[in-house]
This record gives C-alpha cells, sequence and structure tokens, in this order.
C-alpha cells in the first residue's frame, strides 16, 4: 500500500533515501563537533597553559568531521541522481 502511494505521488525512494542520508550526515557531524567542542572546554578548563595545542587539534578534528560529513551528503545526492 505504502509504495504505490509514493509511486501515485510520483515520489522516488532513490530521492527519499537520499534526503534520509543527508539528514543522517549533518546530524551526525552535528553531535561529533559538539562533543569536540565539549573536550575542548573541558581540556582548557583543567589546563589553561595547554589551550593552544588544545585549539589547534580541535580545529584539525573538526575540519575531518564537516569533510567526512560533506562527504556523505554528496555520495547521498549523487546516489539519488543515478537511475
Amino acid at each position: 500500500m505504502l509504495p504505490a502511494y509514493f509511486a501515485e505521488a510520483g515520489i522516488n525512494f532513490a530521492h527519499l533515501a537520499a534526503g534520509i542520508g543527508a539528514g543522517v550526515a549533518v546530524i551526525g557531524a552535528g553531535l561529533g563537533i559538539g562533543k569536540i567542542g565539549t573536550s575542548q572546554a573541558e581540556g582548557v578548563a583543567r589546563q589553561p597553559e595547554a589551550a593552544k595545542d588544545i585549539r589547534g587539534g580541535s580545529l584539525i578534528l573538526a575540519a575531518m568531521i564537516e569533510g567526512a560529513a560533506l562527504f556523505g551528503i554528496l555520495v547521498t545526492l549523487l546516489l539519488s541522481l543515478k537511475k
């Protein structure tokens, strides 16, 4: 019943799956970067003299997570375009 409804409405399951996949990638990246920020704040509070090192490492990790999330979104969108 459900697939017939989507077929009548003209909704492609690949586009639906791509939207869900992109959403999961963004949520995962947000949670990961939030965890990095929390850990950075705790580390600086415990050892203020190491703030530069902690900040640098946190920025590198956040950039890596952003790259992985962007790659995940790109893959899901490209798979939705495949016929």
